[in-house]
């Protein structure tokens, strides 16, 4: 980044606070004072998706973690401390798992190659890959199977938050949060919901994942 573009960031930046400002005197006041958002949402790091542009959203309506194909591995402490901050202190309602289709992560997973550090990361969506193989291996055009591992890696995501003490606990106690799977097309900059049926895999996951103590499994 040249030194000219780097200094265009904060004039950009002086920009939106003096619209922002000329919109609402008060909007810096009332956004330093506290959050209320009702979203998590789990996205990828790619810089095409960024959370609250393609939701339209303000600042302040959603809680945001991003990584590499937007995973939620269990040994991963960011979102684990993500989820827990988000569900059990700002109460969040809905927790969206999104990916998006051309994530260059999914891609990678499908290679076989040796990519060094990322072998361990890509390997969660060669875990979704083996899981699903047999549909994905049916879908002759390399494309089209693409995407469905990124809708099927969404749903498997999904599958690892409702894992959570958290939202199974905050489920149970309050009714919250509903957890979506939503794919982002970057061609067209629609959403798509994938219709994840919350309380159906709620149940199946709490078969052998229940985490409330006193429950049978």
């Amino acid at each position: 980044m040249s030194n000219e573009t780097y200094q265009r960031i904060f004039e950009l930046n002086r920009r939106w606070v003096e619209e922002r400002n000329a919109e609402d005197p008060t909007f810096f006041e009332k956004l330093a004072r506290e959050q209320n958002p009702d979203f998590l949402f789990i996205g990828c790091a790619d810089s095409r998706v960024p959370a609250s542009t393609i939701m339209g959203v303000e600042p302040g309506e959603v809680f945001v973690t991003r990584n590499v194909a937007n995973l939620v591995v269990n040994t991963d402490l960011n979102v684990a401390s993500t989820i827990n901050y988000a569900v059990d202190h700002l109460k969040v309602k809905h927790v969206v798992v999104c990916g998006h289709y051309g994530c260059g992560g999914v891609m990678a997973a499908m290679q076989s190659k040796d990519l060094g550090v990322l072998n361990g990361w890509l390997r969660e969506i060669r875990d979704v890959y083996r899981l699903h193989r047999t549909e994905l291996d049916a879908i002759a055009d390399e494309d089209q199977r693409y995407r469905r591992l990124v809708e099927l890696n969404v749903r498997e995501q999904c599958l690892n938050v409702i894992k959570t003490a958290e939202v199974q606990r905050n489920f149970l106690e309050r009714g919250a949060p509903t957890v979506h799977g939503w794919v982002y097309d970057l061609s067209s900059g629609l959403l798509k919901d994938l219709n994840i049926n919350f309380e159906d895999l709620l149940s199946e996951v709490r078969e052998i994942y229940s985490l409330t103590p006193g429950e049978a499994r």
